[in-house]
C-alpha cells in the first residue's frame, strides 16, 4: 500500500478503499546497554539519530579558516578517526546520520550583528562571508562552498542528511528539530566540535526541547582551553544527560 510522509518512519498509509490510515509503521524496539556516566544507559536504537556537528574544513582543515587564523586545528581532527570507526556499524544498525555544518548564506542576511563580531571583532574582514587569507576557494563557512563541505576524510553516506546551521546552537533558525520529528527520534548522539560551543549549544537545546542527549566523549573535541572541555563534561553529566565513549557503543553494536 502507498505510503504517505517524509520518510518510512513517519508515514500514512493510503489503503484501497479510499481511506488513510494514521497509524504509523511499527518500530520494533532495539535496545543496547552502553556504560555512560553519570550512570549506564539503555538507548533504544530505533529511537536514535547521531548529530555530527562542524566537521567541516573550516574548522578543522590544515587549510580552513581557524587554521588560517592561527588556530592551532590539530584536537579538532581528533573526532576524525573515531566516528570513521563508529559511523558504518552505527548506519547498520538503522541509526540515522545527520551532519550539522555551518554554513551561511552568502548574502548573510539573517546574521545580525553579534553572531558577525564574535568573528570579526573590529570589524576589518576575515570573519563569516569573507575570502579564507589562505587564498584557499570559498569563503568563511559559506554553504555550498569548500568551507563548509565535510573533512576528506569522513566520507557521507547516500542516506545520511545534512543540515545547514547559522548560530552556535544547531536548533535556532533551521529545520533541525522538524527533521528529528520526521525521523521520530527520541535519543540523541552528539558528536564533532567544537565540544564547549556548537556541540554543547546544540545539546542543551535538545535537552530543553525534551530529546535524550548523550555526548560521545572520545568523538567529540575543541580548540578551546582543557578546562572548556572539563566543564563541558560535567555540565552534560549534570544538567543534561549522559556521556558515553564511542569505542563502547561500537562494541555494543
Amino acid at each position: 500500500m502507498p505510503l504517505i510522509g517524509p520518510n518510512a518512519r513517519n508515514a500514512w498509509t493510503a489503503t484501497p478503499d479510499d481511506a488513510i490510515s494514521l497509524v504509523r509503521p511499527p518500530r520494533p524496539s532495539r535496545p543496547v546497554t552502553v556504560p555512560a556516566l553519570p550512570q549506564r544507559v539503555t538507548l533504544d536504537l530505533a529511537a536514535t539519530a547521531l548529530i555530527v556537528v562542524d566537521m567541516q574544513n573550516d574548522f578543522c582543515a590544515p587549510d580552513g579558516w581557524l587554521a588560517s587564523i592561527g588556530v592551532d586545528v590539530t584536537p579538532a581532527r581528533a573526532p576524525i578517526p573515531v566516528l570513521d570507526a563508529l559511523l558504518p556499524p552505527l548506519r547498520a544498525a538503522g541509526v540515522p546520520v545527520i551532519w550539522l555544518n555551518w554554513g551561511n548564506r552568502p548574502d548573510r542576511a539573517n546574521l545580525p550583528p553579534g553572531v558577525l563580531h564574535v568573528y570579526d571583532p573590529d570589524g576589518t574582514g576575515g570573519g563569516i562571508g569573507d575570502p579564507l587569507t589562505t587564498g584557499a576557494p570559498g569563503r568563511v563557512l559559506e554553504r555550498d562552498s569548500p568551507s563548509a563541505a565535510i573533512v576528506p576524510e569522513l566520507t557521507p553516506a547516500p542516506e545520511d542528511l545534512h543540515v545547514a546551521k547559522y548560530r552556535i546552537s544547531g536548533f535556532y533558525d533551521t529545520e533541525l528539530d522538524s527533521v528529528l520529528r520526521n525521523l521520530r527520534a527520541d535519543t540523541l548522539l552528539l558528536a564533532g566540535v567544537n565540544a564547549d560551543q556548537c556541540v554543547l549549544a546544540t545539546l542543551m537545546d535538545a535537552a530543553n526541547l525534551g530529546y535524550d542527549v548523550l555526548m560521545l566523549e572520545d568523538a567529540v573535541a575543541t580548540t578551546s582551553p582543557s578546562y572548556c572541555m572539563d566543564a563541558t563534561v560535567y555540565n552534560v553529566r549534570q544538567c543534561f544527560g549522559f556521556t558515553l565513549m564511542a569505542k563502547d557503543l561500537t562494541a555494543a553494536l
